[in-house]
């Protein structure tokens, strides 16, 4: 759904998506909230332990205080003084975009109502700018987000709901198991949505730290949101990001595509199903969801398969795909060969390798994260009845440290092969560096940071 929403992650509260994104598939700019919202959807399970805070300042209803210190990003608005100094000026900060929300038609009553009390949640400014030392691996992440329970409770959802997604599969041409599978991994089935409240997240973000321009419009339009009395004070509660719902729309993105699924006059995309769905729906079409198209394919790539083609710029027929010898496990057909489409291979060499469709592009506007786009089409294709992959994951391989990524962009920068400033994170310059340097050492050029690929770069 659109945004910083692109960069972290949506908010998950416990399961969360984004974190592992991070360090794994997700380009370091979509990390502070991926579109609508999996921020903390893999704060807890994809990274490891934070150092103890000091100079704890007690958070907001007793939650977990800030650590007082400076952020890990050093952007200069997030440094710890820069916080106290925009913390301390909060209250003026809210107050002068009170001509801002008179514009966009609040008022002043609302605005008064819904801003009272609100203090800053410090806590988030930790948050913002977490760098875990350790993520998990692809197979691990499908393997937590699509799993026989969860798949268990999606199909009872489209049972349940049937209705409501025949009557939104015939408006919007979006298929039902994508809206099921987004519902699930988002929140799983509603269970998990965070509990900040977005009015306060997205104020504290509005007046400190390092996204201020963006959060203020995200604050305002929760506002909004609030003003046109679409969804209740109590409702508007998430991610430290500000995405909520079962969905996790940014405020923004809601107001961009949400629909009154049920003609009740009102857009209640937490509560209230037939609105859920629909909105979500909507939101994929209007990103270019294609009616009655997969989202891609798994295939088998030949060995001695050249992986500089793997890449997302470098789509082409199917059928072309097919004469470089790519082919679907059990060779079964490709149902549509003209179709173009871009090889995604998440672990290189040693994993399968997956054919990208349009509609795949469609969900990495939900979420840019590969890793997560590949997570709701196949867990769409199980709900269909769908098999899990057929070729195994290198699950002996290991995820490399924040510290050895921040090594392996030093060395191949100390090589030649990477030009931007090394952090840790990995995006598509380090990739195509890494596959660089892997053709030039004869080895397959498949772009995944094993750890023998860093012996390699360290002369062992």
């Amino acid at each position: 759904m659109q945004s910083v929403a692109q960069l972290a992650g949506r908010a998950w509260s416990v399961t969360g998506a984004t974190m592992i994104a991070a360090a794994l598939l997700l380009p370091a700019c979509a990390q502070a909230q991926a579109q609508n919202g999996l921020s903390n959807l893999f704060g807890g399970i994809f990274s490891g332990s934070n150092p103890a805070p000091s100079q704890a300042q007690p958070g907001p209803g007793g939650a977990q205080p800030w650590s007082g210190e400076d952020g890990a990003s050093g952007h200069p608005l997030m440094t710890a003084a820069a916080i106290r100094e925009a913390a301390g000026n909060f209250d003026n900060c809210v107050a002068a975009m009170w001509p801002d929300a008179a514009r966009r038609g609040i008022s002043q009553e609302n605005f008064q109502r819904f801003t009272a009390g609100l203090s800053p949640d410090l806590r988030i400014m930790d948050l913002m700018d977490s760098q875990p030392e350790f993520t998990k691996s692809i197979w691990d992440y499908l393997d937590i987000l699509v799993n026989d329970n969860r798949l268990a409770k999606g199909r009872e959802i489209l049972a349940k709901y049937k209705a409501q997604f025949d009557a939104t599969e015939k408006a919007t041409g979006v298929d039902r198991t994508i809206i099921a599978s987004i519902w699930g991994i988002e929140s799983n089935y509603s269970t998990q949505m965070g509990d900040r409240s977005v009015l306060q997240s997205t104020a504290t973000l509005a007046c400190i730290g390092r996204r201020q321009a963006y959060f203020k419009d995200e604050f305002l339009s929760a506002l909004e949101i609030l003003n046109r009395g679409d969804l209740r004070p109590e409702q508007l509660r998430g991610s430290w990001a500000g995405a909520f719902g079962p969905t996790q729309f940014m405020p923004t993105a809601f107001k961009r595509f949400a629909v009154d699924g049920d003609g009740d006059g009102r857009r209640d995309v937490v509560d209230n199903p037939a609105d859920l769905i629909a909105s979500t729906a909507n939101n994929l079409k209007k990103d270019g969801w294609q009616p009655g198209q997969t989202w891609g394919y798994e295939v088998v790539v030949p060995q001695g398969f050249n992986y500089m083609l793997a890449d997302r710029a470098k789509a082409m027929p199917i059928a072309q795909w097919e004469k470089l010898g790519l082919k679907r496990p059990n060779n079964q057909p490709f149902p549509h060969p003209a179709e173009k489409a871009y090889l995604l291979a998440p672990a290189g060499a040693q994993g399968p390798g997956f054919l990208m469709l349009q509609n795949y592009r469609v969900i990495m506007k939900y979420n840019p994260a590969e890793a997560y786009a590949l997570a709701i089409g196949h867990f769409a294709d199980r709900l269909r009845g769908g098999q899990p992959f057929v070729q195994p994951w290198p699950r002996q391989e290991r995820e490399l440290s924040r510290t050895e990524r921040l090594e392996l962009q030093q060395l191949l920068a100390q090589r030649g092969f990477y030009k931007g400033t090394p952090d840790g994170q990995f995006g598509g310059q380090t990739r195509e560096a890494l596959r660089n340097f892997q053709a030039s050492i004869g080895v397959p050029a498949d772009g995944f940071a094993s750890s023998d690929v860093l012996d390699r770069l360290r002369g062992r």
